[in-house]
């Protein structure tokens, strides 16, 4: 009895998860990033915000502008702006997800870097419309590879409309 509550709810997951992938749906989210769980060669402790909107351009396929601040716990170091772009393909109809993105970063210390990215995630739904989404990411740095390209954790809440 247990084994089949278990297989009818990862159904229901899963017909619920695939109405949000489709085209026309909206998307607005946010992610806390860094929290010390990430890594670059210059940085120790840092944390960021990011506020992301989105649009499903057809099933399974959304576009994505996004908007982030990062602070480094490094003495001297100045805070972070980026502005980006990116998209999502969702892999699987329970929310796997592979995100590419693209970000201009600039700190005010003349600091400015295009950072193109990947990212893995999955959007685990608590209702029809809320997620939870936990992504593994990597942001390589075209101005010093060994010491601003990042990879990280970072999780967020995302709304799909």
């Amino acid at each position: 009895m247990k084994k089949l509550a278990v297989l009818l709810a990862a159904i229901l997951m899963s017909v619920v998860a695939n109405a949000q992938f489709e085209q026309g749906k909206w998307y607005v989210g946010t992610s806390v990033t860094g929290l010390g769980i990430s890594y670059s060669g210059v940085e120790e402790f840092n944390i960021g915000l990011e506020a992301k909107g989105g649009y499903m351009i057809a099933d399974d396929w959304m576009l994505l502008g996004q908007l982030g601040w990062h602070h480094s716990g490094l003495e001297g170091a100045a805070d972070e702006v980026s502005l980006g772009i990116g998209g999502r393909y969702y892999i699987v109809q329970n929310g796997l997800y592979l995100g590419v993105n693209a970000k201009l970063v600039h700190a005010n210390h003349n600091y400015n870097d295009l950072m193109p990215g990947i990212e893995v995630g999955y959007a685990f739904f608590l209702n029809n419309n809320v997620t939870i989404e936990p992504a593994i990411y990597y942001d390589q740095s075209f101005k010093s590879h060994s010491d601003y390209s990042k990879i990280g954790f970072k999780v967020g809440l995302g709304i799909y409309l």
